[in-house]
C-alpha cells in the first residue's frame, strides 16, 4: 500500500474527483487502482476565495513496486506507514506479581490504566473525584448555581480536565510510534466519531467524551482492573533500602493505606494539595515555566467571517479556528491558548474563593461565541524563584483577586476591549455577550492581572487585530482569568520514567509536566505504563 500526501482538490469538488487526481498523481489506468482510503483530510484557508481540501490518501495498486521506483525521490508518494501498536510484554493470565497503581483518571491516567489492563497486570486506579456522571452534575451546580465541590469539578474526577474542554485530539509531540494512533483508535472504539482517525484537527467535545470515559472503564474493569473513586492519596510509604528511596504504598484519604511499589502519579496540572504533600515527602519536584490570561469572546460569525470569506458556513470547513501570536516590548509573548470554536467559557476552579476560567465546547461546535484564552508566558526565574511550589502560589493569588473583583460569588470579572484598551472600568456589555456561567462582573481586569500583563494585553491585541480583522473589537470580551494553562511544577524523572529520586513512583502526563492537552497525556499515559510494565516483568 501507498501513501500519497499533500493532494489538494477545490472545496467543492465532486466525489469522483479525488480517485480522478490519485489517478492523474501516480500516472496509473482506472485498472490500475484497486482501492484507496482516506488518512487524512485537512484545508488550506490561505487564499479565502479559492480554499481547497488537502488529502492523504492511501492506495492499493497494481504493480506497486513500479510506481514506488518511479517515484523514489517524491516525499508525497511513500511506503503507507505501519501504525499498529505493539505491546512491550505481556502480563497475562497467569501473571500474580504485585499490581500496579494508577493515581488520576484523567487522559493520562486512563490510557495508562488501559494499556496495562490490556496486557494483563489488573491495575487499581484511584481518583479523588466521582464517576464521570456524579462529577459532571457537581460541575453544573458550580455553573447553575455557584456551589463548589472542591473534590468533584472541572478539574478532578473521571476523565480529568480534558472532559469539560473542546476535545482536542492532536498535537506537536513527536510520535515516532505513532502512539497518538492508538489513543485515536481506543476512543472510536469508545464511540468517538471514526473521522477522528482521517481530520487533521480532530476534536469530540464534552457530550461524547462522557460516554467514551465510561466505556473505557468499562474494558479495564473487564480486563480486571480495578476503580476506586472518592480516593485521594494524601501520603507516601517511602523507606530507605541501600541508600536508595524506594515506595512502599500510599496512604489514602478514606484511611485506608494501599500497598504498592509501582505507582503512576497522573494527578493532573491542579492538584496543588498533592504536589505539597510530594515535595514534603522528599520526591523531586521543580518549578516550570506556564502563562496566566483571559478568555476573549467574538461571535463565532465574525471570526468564519474573517478566516474563511464567502466559503463562511461551509460544512466541509466547520466552525473556523485560529492561532495567534505576539512578541511585546516588555518582553513577553501573548498567545491564544486552547481555541474553542463555536463553543462555551467555563468556571474551572477547584479551589473555594477563588476563580479560574477555561474553555469548553461540544462535538458540533454551534454555539454562538468563538472563545480562547488570550495568556502571557511567563518563567520561575523571572516571576516567582526561590521554592518549588511558588508558581502555585502565584496562581492562588490572581485567582483570589478574580473572585474578589468577580463579586465573591464565583462570577467571574469580566472586561470590554475597548475599555482595556483605553484604560477605564467597564460598567456595561456592547454587542458580545459573554458565555461564562454562573456569570461576569463588569471591571478592570487590572485589578485581577499584574501590571507586566495588562500592558502585554494592551500591544497584543491591536496586533491581533491586524491579523483577524475585528479582534480588537470595542466590545469583544475578555473573562478572567485564566491561570490553568499546564503544571506549575514538574515531578522531575528519568529516562527510564522513574522519579529521580524515589524509586517506583512514576510521574506522568500534565501534571507532572510532561504532556499538554489530551493526546499529549494520553500518549504519556502509554509511555509510562510500558515502563512501569517492563518493570514488573524483569
Amino acid at each position: 500500500m501507498l501513501r500519497i500526501t499533500d493532494l489538494k482538490l477545490p472545496l467543492n469538488h465532486a466525489d469522483e474527483a479525488l480517485p480522478a487526481a490519485i489517478r492523474d498523481r501516480l500516472r496509473v489506468t482506472p485498472r490500475d487502482l484497486i482501492r484507496y482510503t482516506i488518512a487524512r483530510r485537512a484545508h488550506d484557508a490561505r487564499d479565502k476565495m479559492d480554499i481547497q481540501l488537502v488529502y492523504s490518501v492511501d492506495v492499493t495498486l497494481k504493480n506497486e513496486d513500479t510506481v514506488l521506483t518511479r517515484f523514489r525521490k517524491d516525499r508525497h508518494v511513500q511506503r503507507t506507514p505501519d501504525t499498529g501498536y505493539r505491546f512491550v510484554t505481556k502480563g497475562g493470565p497467569s501473571y500474580t506479581g504485585p499490581r500496579p497503581v494508577v493515581v488520576g483518571a484523567g487522559p493520562c491516567g486512563l490510557f495508562g490504566g488501559l494499556i496495562l489492563a490490556q496486557m494483563g497486570f489488573r491495575p487499581i486506579i484511584l481518583d479523588r473525584g466521582k464517576v464521570v456522571r456524579e462529577r459532571t452534575k457537581d460541575t453544573w451546580g458550580l455553573w447553575r448555581k455557584s456551589v463548589l465541590n472542591p473534590e468533584s469539578n472541572v478539574q478532578f474526577g473521571e476523565g480529568g480536565a480534558g472532559t469539560f474542554s473542546d476535545g482536542k485530539l492532536w498535537s506537536q509531540i513527536k510520535d515516532p510510534r505513532h502512539l497518538g494512533r492508538k489513543v485515536l483508535t481506543e476512543f472510536v472504539k469508545a464511540g468517538a466519531p471514526p473521522e477522528i482517525l482521517t481530520e487533521a484537527h480532530p476534536h469530540i467535545g464534552t457530550f461524547r467524551l462522557v460516554t467514551m470515559v465510561e466505556s473505557m472503564r468499562e474494558t479495564i474493569e473487564a480486563l480486571g482492573g480495578e476503580y476506586r473513586f472518592s480516593t485521594r492519596v494524601d501520603g507516601l510509604d517511602i523507606v530507605e533500602e541501600a541508600g536508595t528511596r524506594q515506595l512502599r504504598g500510599v496512604h489514602l484519604s478514606n484511611g485506608d493505606y494501599l500497598e504498592a511499589n509501582h505507582v503512576v502519579f497522573a494527578v493532573g496540572h491542579s492538584a496543588r494539595d498533592t504536589f505539597e504533600m510530594l515535595h514534603a515527602k522528599g520526591v523531586h519536584v521543580e518549578a516550570k515555566p506556564f502563562s496566566i490570561g483571559v478568555r476573549i469572546e467574538h461571535p463565532q460569525s465574525w471570526i468564519d467571517e474573517a478566516r474563511f470569506g464567502p466559503c463562511a458556513g461551509h460544512p466541509d470547513l466547520g466552525a473556523a479556528a485560529y492561532s495567534l501570536s505576539h512578541h511585546c516590548k516588555n518582553g513577553r509573548t501573548v498567545y491564544s491558548f486552547c481555541m474553542c470554536p463555536g463553543g462555551t467559557v467555563v468556571a474551572a476552579t477547584s479551589e473555594e474563593g477563588r476563580v479560574a476560567t477555561n474553555g469548553m465546547s461540544q462535538y458540533s461546535r454551534n454555539e454562538r461565541n468563538a472563545n480562547s484564552g488570550i495568556v502571557i508566558g511567563i518563567d520561575p526565574e523571572r516571576d516567582y524563584p526561590g521554592h518549588p511550589l511558588a508558581g502555585i502560589e502565584l496562581q492562588r493569588h490572581w485567582e483570589s483577586r478574580a473572585y474578589v473583583a468577580g463579586g465573591s460569588n464565583y462570577k467571574a470579572p469580566a472586561q470590554r476591549i475597548g475599555d482595556l484598551l483605553a484604560g477605564r472600568t467597564s460598567t456595561a456589555l456592547g454587542s458580545v455577550i459573554p458565555s461564562y456561567k454562573p456569570g461576569v462582573h463588569m471591571t478592570d481586569l487590572a485589578e485581577c492581572l499584574p501590571e507586566f500583563a495588562i500592558t502585554a494585553l494592551r500591544e497584543a491585541l491591536p496586533a491581533f487585530g491586524r491579523e483577524i480583522p475585528g479582534y480588537d473589537h470595542p466590545d469583544a470580551v475578555l473573562t478572567g482569568v485564566e491561570t490553568r494553562t499546564s503544571s506549575p511544577v514538574r515531578i522531575t524523572r528519568g529516562d527510564d520514567f522513574v522519579s529521580l529520586n524515589t524509586a517506583g513512583l512514576f510521574p506522568a502526563g500534565e501534571g507532572a509536566g510532561y504532556a499538554g492537552g489530551i493526546l499529549s497525556a494520553a500518549v504519556d499515559g502509554i509511555k509510562v505504563a510500558e515502563a512501569v510494565a517492563l518493570s514488573l516483568m524483569a
